[in-house]
């Protein structure tokens, strides 16, 4: 007994999946659900679409709303999409992924969507279930690939053949998927929610800030800048302060003389494009984000937004900009104005389903 006590606490995740399975067998999955899926009024705009991704950051309610929820649900809801969501990482971890793949085939029978939107986390969607979708229920999907920077080799390239349409923010992915033979890319960014995201006309209270997790080297970066004297606030979970929610969030961008956006990915020292990076502009503040080739293909750096290549110079552009509020502020309005132009989640996804609709 002692002996599977200890084996219980080594393995705590193994003991958790036993329990769920027998909890989960014999499972009636119409009556569960309710549990797994959302409905949002039609504004009677097409296509129908069944957004799959995760209501809360990483699947955690602690966390709080996830950026699927807030870039594209509430795009799609106030855009006037007839859109049915599913949780399936909530799915996976309250009923087990065989159940939860079970619940997302029957939603998609049910629902009979035009569009099956992914946004995968891991691997919680069985590769048969979405050739089933895709082949049997004759149903368009598309996934949204969010860092094929560097998961394309050990994530995307193994899951991007299950689905009609495949999405990267990553240039330099459209040939890696190519070569694997899925032609099916479509090449987008990330964007505003300008539903969400928008302008406050509120006083400065902050010199210098930044929104968001503490990994790679972000705290090397912002320990430099305070031992040079720059005062910096930081939010975010894993710092002190913790998570902001939306509203205090965006209110900081608005807030703040500098946003800071450190562009590092959470894997590896490559910068890439990131919300932020449209957030921020969206908001109407001025930002500061680390140098990548792509980013002028969306602002005019020194114009519309400005760019750094290393924590000296990250330094020197702060403090000039601290000093010269004329030319700060023309750079706020330039980006805000192009940030709503162009760049808004309404307008890529417009894009995205037009795409689809073409090649059907």
């Amino acid at each position: 007994m002692l002996k599977k006590i200890k084996n219980a606490l080594a393995n705590p995740g193994k003991v958790l999946n036993k329990i769920n399975s027998r909890l989960t067998q014999g499972l009636n999955v119409d009556s569960v659900l309710d549990e797994l899926v959302r409905y949002s009024p039609s504004g009677g705009r097409r296509p129908r679409v069944m957004l799959v991704a995760p209501k809360y950051d990483y699947g955690d309610k602690k966390r709080g709303l996830s950026v699927e929820e807030n870039y594209f649900r509430h795009t799609l809801i106030n855009s006037g999409y007839d859109l049915v969501s599913f949780d399936s990482l909530y799915g996976a971890r309250r009923f087990g992924a065989k159940v939860m793949n079970k619940m997302l085939l029957e939603s998609v029978y049910r629902e009979k969507p035009d569009i099956v939107f992914f946004i995968l986390f891991r691997n919680e969607i069985r590769k048969d279930t979405l050739l089933e979708i895709r082949d049997e229920l004759g149903v368009t999907t598309l996934n949204w690939f969010c860092d094929d920077h560097w998961r394309f080799d050990s994530f995307s390239k193994d899951y991007a053949p299950c689905f009609s349409r495949v999405i990267t923010t990553d240039i330099r992915a459209v040939e890696k998927y190519r070569a694997i033979g899925v032609s099916n890319v479509i090449l987008s960014q990330w964007a505003c929610n300008h539903f969400l995201y928008r302008k406050f006309d509120i006083p400065y209270k902050y010199d210098v800030s930044f929104v968001g997790q503490p990994h790679g080297d972000r705290v090397k970066v912002i320990s430099s800048l305070k031992r040079a004297g720059i005062r910096v606030d930081t939010f975010g979970y894993g710092w002190p302060g913790g998570r902001v929610s939306t509203y205090e969030m965006n209110r900081i961008f608005c807030q703040s003389r500098i946003n800071l956006n450190l562009s590092n990915a959470s894997v590896g020292t490559a910068n890439q494009i990131k919300g932020r990076d449209f957030e921020i502009p969206g908001c109407g503040g001025f930002m500061i984000t680390g140098e990548n080739p792509a980013i002028s293909d969306y602002f005019v750096p020194g114009k519309e937004i400005v760019t750094y290549k290393n924590i000296p110079e990250l330094l020197e552009r702060i403090q000039y900009y601290l000093a010269h509020e004329t030319e700060r502020e023309a750079i706020r309005e330039m980006g805000h104005k192009r940030s709503l132009r162009e760049h808004t989640y309404q307008m890529r996804l417009a894009r995205i389903f037009a795409e689809c609709e073409r090649g059907r």
